[in-house]
């Protein structure tokens, strides 16, 4: 199945492929933070922003709009947010995956909330691919019929014989590890990323970043992934946060196919392997000041092309040498590096160059501690939003 992704999903060609509806969705979180923002009931207060909220719901959108060509399952939304039945999508997936650990004998609480939790993704998700299969299999599509997105390719894919290559619920389970895998990590470092700017010398790390989308974009049109490449300190934010809050405490676990000696440990054969990653991104006898959110350390030295760039001095957000784990690396690493810098990059330049933000009156300060539970922010970021952009630039309703 990875070897089915890689080669038919998650290439370059597909990438391209499907530009157009990511473009839509960063167009559309656009669109929608804009009326949050304009909705305030004074004319001298504008309205506050639950980042959370919409940077989960544009993950969402985009990987709804790659699996199923469709942004929502129920009724569109006048104001480009999601509906009942997204906010039960969204709720599912980040249920599911905060139990990913939970997997336990004796646990079995954990064990039904997952089972519920599943059980809404699949009830949303069936009935997109039951019909979509029932018009393959009938030839209302074939292959001379445009295929629209990941589900089309999934159904239509032939083995040697000429026999379909999955079976639907094949089809059906790679959906939804394609759904989970896309929304946590771009969410959770642009919520990360935006309250430390807010919290710590917002003039100087903020003012940065958006000085950067500035020189490289203007402000008489929108971030475009084309500008990714230039945009070196606004990656480098995404990359700190990566760093300094990772979606979870711990890597997946994996398993040693081998013996082998680790940094002086024997790891025998068949052993689970787990990495810490607030332990690899925290580590004092790697990085200096390790508490503080510093984006300046991503940014290579002009004759230095190492610290997870290339020799562009391009900043990625991958991280290969494993000082910090952002989409892992080696042969069981992420798979979806360009899909999840494309849609991390587009949310947060997208956030930063339409709206100025700051904390909402009243407000003293942003509290920045960690959930008891996971290391999401113990509390959304709540934030004020002021559109900074011409107001022909904020795109019109789209659905």
């Amino acid at each position: 199945m990875r070897r089915v992704l890689t080669s038919e999903i998650i290439c370059p060609s597909r990438h391209k492929w499907l530009h157009d509806k990511r473009a839509d969705e960063a167009d559309n979180l656009t669109r929608y933070v804009y009326n949050l923002s304009t909705t305030s009931s004074t004319v001298s207060s504008s309205a506050t922003v639950d980042v959370r909220h919409v940077a989960r719901h544009y993950c969402g959108n985009v990987i709804r709009r790659l699996v199923f060509n469709k942004r929502y399952f129920g009724e569109p939304q006048p104001d480009g947010g999601p509906g009942p039945l997204e906010v039960q999508h969204m709720d599912a997936v980040f249920t599911s995956l905060g139990l990913l650990y939970a997997f336990c004998v004796s646990d079995y609480l954990p064990w039904l909330l997952v089972k519920e939790a599943n059980e809404t993704v699949n009830k949303l998700h069936d009935a997109i691919i039951d019909e979509r299969w029932r018009q393959w299999k009938s030839s209302e599509r074939n292959q001379d019929h445009q295929m629209e997105d990941f589900l089309d390719v999934l159904i239509s894919l032939k083995d040697a014989e000429g026999n379909p290559l999955l079976s639907i619920e094949e089809v059906k389970a790679q959906s939804q590890d394609i759904t989970f895998a896309a929304v946590d990590n771009p969410s959770n470092a642009v919520e990360w990323a935006l309250a430390e700017m807010v919290v710590n010398s917002p003039d100087e790390v903020m003012g940065r970043a958006v000085a950067e989308i500035d020189a490289v974009v203007g402000q008489a049109r929108l971030v475009q992934e084309s500008d990714i490449p230039k945009l070196n300190y606004v990656k480098a934010c995404i990359r700190e946060a990566f760093r300094l809050h990772p979606v979870a405490p711990f890597n997946v676990p994996h398993v040693a196919l081998a013996d082998t000696t680790v940094a002086g440990y024997h790891v025998p054969k068949g052993s689970h392997v787990i990495l810490s990653r607030t332990g690899l991104g925290r580590n004092p006898r790697v990085w200096d000041d390790p508490l503080r959110f510093n984006p300046d350390r991503h940014i290579p030295p002009v004759n230095n092309p190492n610290n997870g760039t290339n020799s562009n001095n391009d900043v990625a957000l991958t991280e290969n040498e494993l000082r910090f784990i952002s989409f892992s690396t080696g042969r069981r690493g992420c798979i979806a590096a360009s899909l999840g810098t494309a849609m991390s990059v587009m949310l947060f330049a997208r956030l930063l160059q339409g709206f100025t933000w700051t904390k909402p009156e009243g407000v003293d300060a942003v509290d920045l501690s960690e959930s008891k539970h996971d290391t999401f922010m113990a509390k959304p970021l709540v934030l004020r939003a002021q559109p900074r952009l011409p107001k022909h630039l904020y795109p019109t309703i789209s659905n």
